[in-house]
């Protein structure tokens, strides 16, 4: 079975940091690269930040730019996320998705469709 398994999230205070990770099981990551979304209560999933495996290239999401990084350990199959100086406003289900190819995420809108691989989410909630 072909699946991404995140770790990471829980409670944190407004302010603190949060790290997040993504591996691949049952396939590798090489020549695909992983975005990360979060859906906030009664909103839809937005994009906030991607890495491509085969060359290390990031995108961020101007609104995340800035307090959150993203980087990969190729020889663990693992993507991460953490970000900084955390609000309430960061509260939500955060995801990573597997996509074939480059970080189509900073080429326009984002299409979820785009992402043949979802992790199962985890919840980060910046208490206040």
């Amino acid at each position: 079975q072909e699946q991404l398994v995140q770790s990471g999230g829980g409670l944190v205070e407004p302010g603190g940091s949060v790290s997040l990770s993504c591996t691949a099981y049952g396939f590798t990551l090489d020549y695909y690269a992983i975005g990360w979304f979060r859906q906030a209560p009664g909103k839809e999933r937005e994009g906030i930040a991607c890495i491509r495996f085969k060359d290390g290239s990031v995108y961020y999401k101007e609104h995340v730019k800035g307090r959150s990084t993203v980087s990969s350990d190729n020889a663990k199959n693992t993507a991460y996320l953490q970000m900084d100086s955390l609000k309430s406003e960061d509260t939500g289900v955060y995801f990573c998705a597997a996509v074939w190819g480059p970080c189509v995420m900073a080429s326009g809108p984002t299409r979820l469709s785009h992402y043949s691989h979802w992790g199962q989410g985890t919840q980060v909630t910046v208490s206040s």
